[in-house]
């Protein structure tokens, strides 16, 4: 059986999340994108886990569902080093129980979805591993919350408990020929989930996991991740990542790095605080200059999400517009949900239904889409006109501000 999942995202308790973030809503849109199971997210907080036992039916071993959409699930925690960590469950029960455990280490695990623990990595796996859960780093390469930021090797985070880590989520300004580069990643799944904030389709599953079990269960799931069965990572071009490119976090002004480092990471137009890119992180980390990839490793499969596709097809550049809403539906009601559109359907038909559209998904596809890139916390634009991204020293872009 094979599964279009994505494993990482956030209730309307975190910070900075849509109010709509609920569970109904979350099942609605998973359908149209075409998601056969989503992460819950969130589940260590009071009122989130209320929402679960309230919402989800359960129809397997540590699988739920609102109609047609099957739920995992999961969270995000922060470290003492504010390093993130994704943890799976095997049950509701099973995020009880760590609630449990975890509350006398955490001042605000009632107040945010994605609570602070004064633990280190090494303590938080014990922890996951009593509830039989899994655990890896979240957006592995992010400047501000990730493993990398903080360590040089996984084995700086997780100590001896390294060996019972089997996944690693690469993050939206990451794919597999960039993580391939780093040596210690070798042995280890990688995930490409959405983090998603809102429930549209735009930012669920925007980057997701297409995986093959025998029987949809935990335990099934668990033997994907650490059998390698996984069929396909799909995702953004990490160029459209908010921190792909060292940029200052203000002015998003982008920076070489031996600019930004002899500037002292403050940046001289605003005097914000210049943030290292993803890019530039995994250069520093990287044993070889081109991928080396195992061989379990999937393809990684560069996609825009229907919006944003059909957003350049129009010019317009407000998704929320009935032009773009009215294309969105028809296309997904033609090709059964928004994934078969963008990498299952023949172009061919595609074309058929809206020759535009059509046109554009044939130029990711084929790699031929270009991108002024996001860095310091800005998201890179996907673009049909020749691009050039503004580095500070090194002349203005040719699309300014697009």
């Amino acid at each position: 059986m094979k599964l279009n999942t994505d494993f990482h995202i956030h209730s309307k308790y975190s910070g900075g999340t849509s109010k709509r973030m609920e569970l109904p809503i979350i099942a609605r849109y998973a359908g149209l994108k075409g998601l056969d199971l989503v992460g819950t997210g969130d589940s260590l907080h009071k009122e989130w886990l209320r929402h679960i036992k309230h919402e989800l039916v359960k129809v397997n071993d540590g699988i739920y569902s609102i109609g047609s959409t099957n739920f995992l699930v999961t969270t995000e925690v922060e470290d003492a080093k504010r390093v993130h960590h994704l943890i799976l469950f095997p049950s509701i029960s099973s995020a009880e129980d760590l609630r449990e455990r975890f509350k006398g280490h955490s001042s605000n695990i009632d107040k945010d979805g994605r609570p602070h623990l004064n633990l280190n990595g090494e303590s938080i796996v014990d922890y996951v591993r009593d509830v039989d859960a899994m655990i890896g780093p979240a957006h592995a390469f992010t400047p501000w919350t990730a493993i990398y930021k903080e360590y040089d090797s996984l084995s700086g985070c997780y100590g001896d408990n390294l060996k019972h880590i089997k996944f690693l989520e690469l993050g939206l300004s990451a794919d597999t020929c960039m993580a391939d580069r780093i040596p210690e990643l070798k042995d280890l799944t990688y995930m490409s989930n959405s983090d998603c904030h809102s429930p549209l389709p735009n930012r669920l599953g925007r980057e997701f996991n297409r995986i093959v079990v025998e029987e949809l269960n935990f335990n099934e799931i668990k033997r994907s991740i650490i059998e390698h069965k996984f069929k396909l990572n799909v995702g953004l071009n990490p160029k459209e990542g908010k921190y792909h490119i060292t940029a200052c976090s203000r002015c998003y002004l982008k920076f070489k790095l031996k600019d930004a480092i002899g500037l002292k990471w403050r940046c001289p137009e605003c005097k914000g605080r210049i943030k290292k890119g993803v890019n530039d992180r995994i250069n520093e980390l990287a044993c070889r200059d081109e991928p080396k990839h195992p061989g379990h490793r999937p393809p990684y499969i560069h996609i825009l999400p229907l919006a944003e596709v059909i957003s350049l097809a129009t010019g317009i550049r407000t998704l929320s517009s009935k032009t773009i809403q009215n294309r969105w539906h028809n296309l997904v009601e033609a090709m059964k949900s928004e994934i078969n559109v963008l990498i299952d359907s023949d172009i061919e038909e595609i074309k058929k239904i809206d020759p535009e559209v059509g046109r554009i998904i044939e130029k990711f596809r084929t790699n031929r889409i270009r991108y002024i890139t996001g860095g310091g916390g800005k998201y890179g634009q996907p673009t049909l006109k020749n691009a050039e991204d503004r580095y500070w020293g090194y002349g203005q872009s040719s699309l300014g501000d697009f």
